[in-house]
């Protein structure tokens, strides 16, 4: 399959994926994380009865709907484009990934749009405890929704629950708990979720720190702040314990793209993190110009293999161990694994040819072979590597992922502090008068959405040539169309999503400044 791939083909596919995913990550981290704060608020308004909380609660909303409604329009698009553009992924998955995509289309999605519909049009139709509990229900039917997304992600980054058929070429599901409580996609949706809510509280504390700053709805902008504040600062040490959980679980089941993370090349005992760092422009490899060195770089000694290993001793392999091997530590070399990958496809193949030629002996043979216990371990579980011919393709974008990381992290670290600042002004009652605080507020909202995209190129770039860990390359997952085409559409959703986010963005502003609703 994959020596007639045409690599413009999986590029440009690659290109509109991420296109679209990257500008659908755009409305939904606000979507998970301001239902709740307009929960917190109407509960407010629900237990004091003071009408100023719900006069706040339906502003909020208001700029949520917004949100909401263009979100839509981009996620449908991408679940599209898994038939469009990856048909071959789909047949080789679609037994499992398709399970998630359908309940949260059945389950999640419904019931968020089924009780936003009475969040929006139920006040005063129904009672104050009934619109509360749709309140509610929406900014869980949200993160539920991001839920099964984030299970079939998951599942692409560490395939388990499954077994192979021959006959059809397809991975089934066996085990629907294990693909759900995967400890990667338990890890990505309790990181993406918490991510979601930093980037909300840092939304609603800008754009209420843009009314103080213009003397405006002052009791509005506290009262958020506060709510916002407090919400995000517990969000963000919730967001740092989940990554640092992931981190774990990605150096066990993805070392390749921890390698990268860090732009660690030669693994060692005690490895050092490196806090700060600066690559040349020029490759460490010939062979590889996804390798670069470090111009400058501050390490903190030990502190990577106690964050990978939780000892400050362990060995943390680097990209060239996980390429060459290490013998003494356990890794095979990416030579070894891609022979047995080209033995699991060549048995694939005599076992389909042996059926086709009605040789039921000989079939019954080779079917026995691919589904035996020691084929599966030993063969099957490398059967993406069978598809590549050049280790060095193996290795992904090392800067891009290691500068992606070390953006997120610092992000984050730097909202933590916006956060115990806010609360600390507001407490003080000087918030006022921290003009430069308010601008750094209003200034991190871009900065919030760029850690967010952050994480994600991390999270996908961190992991290629996969489109399934270990079992498909990027490349043998695209749909045999021309190139051409898939460019045509790259360009059209381009100019489609850049619409739709100027749209966005421009009705926003226009409600912010017309403001609440007296």
């Amino acid at each position: 399959m994959i020596e007639y791939a045409d690599l413009a083909l999986v590029n440009w596919s690659r290109a509109q994926f991420a296109l679209t995913a990257m500008y659908h990550w755009l409305f939904v981290p606000l979507t998970l994380g301001i239902t709740f704060i307009i929960a917190f608020m109407e509960t407010l308004y629900v237990k004091t009865g003071k009408e100023e909380w719900k006069r706040i609660t339906k502003f909020w909303m208001t700029l949520f709907g917004i949100n909401f409604a263009i979100g839509v329009a981009t996620g449908i698009i991408l679940e599209f484009e898994f038939g469009t553009n990856w048909s071959s992924y789909s047949w080789f998955v679609g037994d499992i990934f398709g399970a998630p995509l359908a309940i949260e289309g059945i389950l999640a999605f419904f019931m968020e749009s089924t009780f936003i519909a009475i969040m929006f049009f139920g006040w005063n139709k129904v009672s104050k405890k009934t619109h509360l509990l749709a309140t509610w229900l929406t900014a869980i039917g949200a993160n539920l929704s991001a839920l099964w997304i984030l299970v079939a992600n998951g599942w692409m980054q560490k395939p388990v629950g499954m077994v192979f058929n021959p006959d059809t070429a397809r991975n089934e599901m066996q085990n629907f708990w294990e693909v759900l409580f995967s400890q990667v996609a338990v890890d990505k949706w309790l990181h993406a979720t918490s991510s979601g809510f930093v980037l909300a509280s840092i939304f609603v504390i800008g754009v209420s720190a843009w009314y103080i700053l213009k003397k405006q709805e002052l009791l509005l902008a506290k009262k958020s702040i506060l709510i916002a504040s407090v919400f995000g600062l517990i969000s963000s040490f919730y967001l740092i314990l989940t990554g640092d959980n992931s981190t774990r679980t990605i150096a066990h089941d993805q070392p390749m793209k921890f390698a990268a993370i860090e732009g660690l090349y030669n693994g060692s005992e005690g490895a050092g993190l490196v806090a700060l760092g600066l690559f040349s422009t020029s490759e460490t490899d010939p062979n590889n110009e996804n390798l670069k060195d470090f111009t400058m770089k501050i390490e903190i000694p030990n502190f990577l293999s106690y964050m990978a290993f939780l000892d400050w001793n362990a060995f943390v392999p680097g990209v060239n161990d996980l390429i060459n091997g290490n013998e003494k530590y356990g890794y095979m070399s990416a030579a070894e694994k891609i022979e047995r990958g080209k033995k699991a496809i060549i048995t694939l193949r005599q076992f389909k040819a042996a059926k086709k030629a009605g040789s039921e002996e000989l079939s019954q043979k080779l079917r026995d072979e691919l589904t035996s216990d020691d084929f599966q371990q030993n063969y099957f579980k490398y059967f993406g590597y069978g598809f590549i011919e050049d280790p060095n393709d193996l290795v992904p974008s090392v800067p891009l992922t290691f500068y992606s990381f070390h953006i997120m992290v610092g992000l984050g670290f730097m909202f933590v502090l916006l956060f115990i600042l806010s609360l600390l002004f507001l407490l003080k009652g000087n918030l006022t008068e921290k003009r430069w605080f308010l601008r750094l507020a209003i200034f991190a909202i871009p900065l919030a959405y760029l850690a967010s995209q952050a994480g994600w190129v991390v999270a996908e770039v961190g992991r290629q040539p996969w489109v399934v860990q270990d079992l498909m390359p990027t490349m043998a997952g695209v749909t045999r169309i021309s190139a051409g085409s898939v460019q045509t559409t790259f360009w059209l959703f381009a100019v489609l999503f850049t619409i739709l986010l100027i749209a966005e963005l421009k009705i926003m502003f226009r409600q912010i400044k017309i403001g609440p609703k007296h």
